[in-house]
């Protein structure tokens, strides 16, 4: 069984090397909004939907971004009824509002839930005969979605640079998550403007950053990697262990925020080409379950799954150990330096490193879900059991 696998992963690998995934176009700087607007009513469009948060229209936040495209005479309206873990309901909502308008782009301003559902909007109105639970899979949408403009506003997800959109479907009364993957789902423009994330609170700060982090490692560890993707994940593990710390303890410091922005979206571009891991399969099935946001999950269930691969990581963590200056006498006392290390970051932080929600008879809905989502499709460097995840589970327990 095994052997069909890394056979199927590798068949992956090869396609998605010769696919050549594209990546946004970024737009960075202070001037980025106006040079947004400007791009945007260079593309034709005059009427656009705009996605975001409730919070951000409270605040006011958007405004110099609302100014420049009333400078330039861009009609837009606003959706923000986006909430985390978007469902299928929000997306169509926020489809209404793009159709009755007569919209014909998209830009969303918000963190992963918000940039995930304006992807699959954005799908549902270059498809409207395709709905959203027709998408579900890989390359199911058939037609390229209409023009996306992006600018997250957390340093984590790096959904502005992937191919994939994680929904929240009810299926017999039971909330699941499932991805929805495609080539045609990267954003056209990405716009870094790290000063819209200063007014992170520390904990959400923390959880995104860990979600990087998690992207990061998880590409690094999987198998069949190219060098280019390895260089990203590299790079992006050494700008959260060098900002994260500081951007957590404060807020506005722009320097580290801007850091954590790029460290994101190089971890997005990796994990794009390599995939993740047991990490996210297991964060998914418990954030479906009980709710825990998304990065919280992956920091608390990255130093355990790591540690439970064994000497099948060993190789890589070194490595990555090494890029943020841990020493050791050998591969493996650097590697479980590192596997520390990320427990450190997250104590430091007040992450926790049990699962309070976790009951054990939810053990068999869990494993069915991570395994459903994570064999065979993610190249992990060792292929778990039932047993194994199991095993990692009762290691969450809050005893």
């Amino acid at each position: 069984m095994n052997l069909g696998i890394r056979i199927r992963q590798k068949v992956t690998s090869i396609y998605i090397k010769r696919a050549k995934i594209r990546t946004p176009e970024l737009i960075k700087g202070r001037n980025s909004l106006a040079q947004i607007a400007e791009i945007i009513k260079g593309d034709r469009h005059n009427k656009i939907l705009v996605m975001t948060t409730g919070g951000f229209i409270k605040r006011g936040s958007l405004q110099p971004l609302f100014d420049n495209f009333e400078d330039k005479e861009i009609e837009y309206f606003i959706y923000s009824g986006v909430m985390p873990d978007p469902t299928i309901e929000c997306i169509e909502e926020a489809y209404k509002v793009y159709k009755d308008n007569n919209c014909t782009a998209i830009m969303a301003v918000g963190g992963g839930s918000v940039l995930d559902a304006s992807k699959i909007v954005a799908a549902r109105a270059s498809n409207p005969d395709v709905q959203v639970r027709d998408m579900r899979g890989i390359n199911a949408i058939k037609n390229p979605i209409v023009d996306l403009y992006v600018m997250p506003t957390t340093a984590g997800t790096g959904t502005e640079a992937t191919v994939a959109s994680v929904v929240t479907d009810e299926v017999d009364g039971t909330h699941i998550k499932y991805a929805i993957t495609d080539f045609g789902l990267v954003p056209k423009y990405a716009v870094m403007y790290p000063e819209i994330t200063l007014s992170l609170p520390p904990h959400i700060t923390a959880a995104t950053g860990m979600d990087a982090l998690t992207h990061a490692v998880e590409t690094y560890t999987n198998l069949y990697a190219t060098e280019r993707v390895n260089k990203l994940a590299r790079s992006a593990v050494k700008l959260i262990f060098e900002n994260l710390p500081v951007a957590y303890k404060d807020g506005h410091n722009l320097r580290a925020r801007s850091r954590m922005l790029k460290a994101s979206y190089y971890a997005g571009v990796a994990f794009t080409n390599n995939f993740v891991g047991y990490v996210h399969a297991v964060a998914h099935a418990l954030g479906a379950l009980y709710g825990i946001p998304h990065g919280k999950a992956n920091a608390i269930l990255l130093p355990y799954v790591m540690d439970q691969y064994g000497k099948a990581v060993y190789k890589p963590l070194s490595e990555l150990a090494g890029v943020v200056g841990i020493e050791g006498a050998d591969e493996e006392e650097k590697a479980l330096k590192f596997i520390e290390a990320i427990r450190q970051m997250n104590r430091d932080m007040e992450i926790p490193d049990k699962v309070e929600e976790l009951k054990e008879e939810d053990f068999d809905t869990i494993v069915l879900r991570a395994i459903t989502e994570g064999n065979p499709s993610y190249p992990v460097p060792v292929i778990w059991t039932e047993e194994d995840f199991k095993l990692l589970l009762r290691r969450l327990l809050v005893r």
